[in-house]
């Protein structure tokens, strides 16, 4: 008799796709030399193709992605803090090799945060919407929530509003 599978987690399936989409841009940025943000489409083929994601979810996935590096790399570069200062919680509790691909794919765009700067301007965080790691405030009660790998960003868990921002340790 055949096992019927569960229903697939999106978000569960989100989550991997964000790590493995990660791990698959570093690697081609560095066999290429080419910028992280102009090779992330290419690469994202191959993570939508083993995560059987929509093309609405690719693209999801993709400016998720792009938002976190973003922000992370603008908090290095104006505060010239650490990397765990901008998670807001102990690195430890990240997967050790997520966390790796994490912080060089910070570092790296640090180094392209000229060029990606225009497109984070108005990079907010909304309830639904898929967070790498860090810890996002409440912009209406202040209540902090921390993710320690990819996830979806919840409704606050205080009050029910759906829009955040990245905790900054200044």
């Amino acid at each position: 008799m055949k096992k019927l599978q569960p229903p697939r987690d999106l978000i569960e399936a989100l989550g991997e796709a964000y790590e493995l989409l990660l791990e698959n841009v570093l690697k081609k940025a560095k066999q290429s030399g080419v910028a992280m943000h102009k090779i992330m489409a290419a690469v994202r083929g191959d993570t939508v193709a083993v995560h059987k994601l929509s093309d609405e979810e690719a693209i999801k996935l993709e400016a998720y992605m792009q938002r976190d590096l973003v922000d992370a790399a603008q908090y290095l570069d104006k505060t010239g803090n650490t990397l765990e200062e901008w998670l807001g919680f102990d690195a430890a509790l990240i997967k050790r090799e997520f966390w790796e691909y994490f912080a060089e794919a910070a570092d790296q765009t640090t180094i392209e945060l000229n060029q990606l700067t225009r497109q984070a301007q108005d990079a907010g965080y909304h309830s639904g919407e898929l967070v790498g790691l860090g810890t996002l405030v409440c912009d209406q009660c202040g209540e902090k929530m921390h993710f320690h790998k990819p996830a979806r960003i919840p409704s606050c868990p205080k009050c029910n509003h759906e829009h955040f921002h990245r905790q900054r340790f200044e």
